[in-house]
């Protein structure tokens, strides 16, 4: 019988990195910045997952990327993008953008409402470097995922689409699903790849194993049930 523990590495909120800039409050369940743990380092491809509490009328002002995937997962509240390639555009509570850094793109992300926001971002390596920068952002209605797990973000064709997920550059998939208390989806991680669930709003359990709103969860290879304890918005990347 396989021991849990080894399919599953929960990383209770309280364990995160944290950052408190005043106008900024974040957590890091990877390594960043001034935070560094050689254990947390990222997981496959994910190298980075921040959950930022950005206050009002503030935000990070301009700044460079290059060679990363960075998906904004909004969950109170909006974001303000802007960058040097020209793109402009507010991402509401629930939906999402993605930030195609490739051979180097500067932008801001500004909260310009009048209540903090909240969001999770998360880095994913690219499969190859380099490339024209890029930016989208799509809404993603959270009734359409209500009771299973949708594609947010694709770096696979057959997700992708006019009415499909939004395109990254990277062999990996953003999914979210709400669930009602008791619901329960499940989710296959192959052999190889890497899967990390985080819970932005309640409790869940992974095979049993209980999983609090912003903790994490590093999955190794298997098939996992995830059933709601309380009325629950999940989100989860499957990368290699």
């Amino acid at each position: 019988m396989t021991d849990i523990r080894t399919k599953i590495d929960r990383r209770a909120f309280e364990t995160l990195g944290h950052a408190d800039h005043g106008w900024l409050d974040a957590r890091h369940h990877f390594s960043f910045a001034s935070y560094y743990d050689p254990d947390r380092m990222g997981w496959g491809a994910i190298r980075v997952w921040n959950d930022d509490v950005i206050a009002p009328q503030t935000g990070f002002p301009p700044h460079p990327h290059r060679d990363m995937e960075i998906v904004t997962y909004v969950r109170t509240g909006a974001i303000t993008h802007q960058d040097s390639l020209g793109n402009k555009g507010r991402t509401e509570a629930g939906d999402v953008q993605v930030m195609s850094a490739g051979s180097g793109v500067r932008h801001a992300e500004y909260n310009l409402e009048d209540v903090p926001t909240t969001i999770f971002q998360i880095w994913i390596e690219p499969t190859t470097k380099g490339g024209e920068p890029g930016w989208g952002a799509r809404p993603f209605p959270k009734g359409d995922r209500a009771g299973q797990l949708t594609v947010l973000a694709s770096g696979f064709a057959e997700d992708q689409g006019e009415e499909g997920a939004l395109p990254i550059r990277a062999e990996a998939r953003v999914l979210a699903a709400t669930l009602k208390a008791g619901e329960t989806v499940t989710h296959q991680v192959a052999p190889g790849r890497h899967a990390y669930l985080v819970p932005a709003v309640g409790a869940v359990t992974i095979d049993g194993e209980t999983v609090n709103a912003r903790d994490g969860a590093a999955l190794s290879a298997g098939t996992f049930t995830i059933a709601a304890v309380e009325d629950a918005e999940i989100v989860l990347v499957d990368a290699e």
